[in-house]
């Protein structure tokens, strides 16, 4: 095989699992959706679990997308077409990644440190201690 069509073929397994990623991240959402709301009975706590699975589905689909157009990029006739055209296209779903990463988090990534740490470090400070080990026993 030669790496032309070598290219070629990672670049369309690349797009099929870009797609399937996010097809069977579809269905398996909807049913761990079905799985909460049958353990809790709360309509939220599924729709909660429903839009993070579905949202981290969709991430993993457009990373692989890009990780796609990259390849295909690269590999074909160098022109500044086609790297303007791939410029765009990861701009686009890199804004796309950071809106279904915020509302699915609530919080921008830049800003997470800020919401998190001072959660983790208030649980730290009310854990209780470990009993020391009593070595004159």
């Amino acid at each position: 095989m030669d790496t032309v069509r070598f290219f070629e073929v990672a670049t369309q397994s690349f797009e099929v699992l870009g797609v399937a990623s996010m097809v069977l991240g579809f269905v398996f959402a909807f049913v761990l959706a079905g799985r909460a709301w049958k353990r809790t009975s709360d309509g939220a706590q599924a729709f909660k679990t429903l839009r993070e699975s579905l949202g981290g589905a969709i991430l993993l689909g457009l990373e692989l997308l890009v990780a796609a157009d990259i390849v295909k990029t690269v590999t074909s006739t160098p022109s500044l077409t086609d790297a303007a055209v791939l410029g765009v296209i990861v701009l686009i779903r890199t804004v796309l990644s950071l809106s279904i990463q915020i509302e699915i988090e609530g919080v921008a990534p830049w800003k997470k440190a800020l919401v998190t740490g001072p959660q983790v470090l208030a649980r730290a400070a009310r854990k209780p201690l470990p009993p020391e080990p009593n070595p004159g026993r």
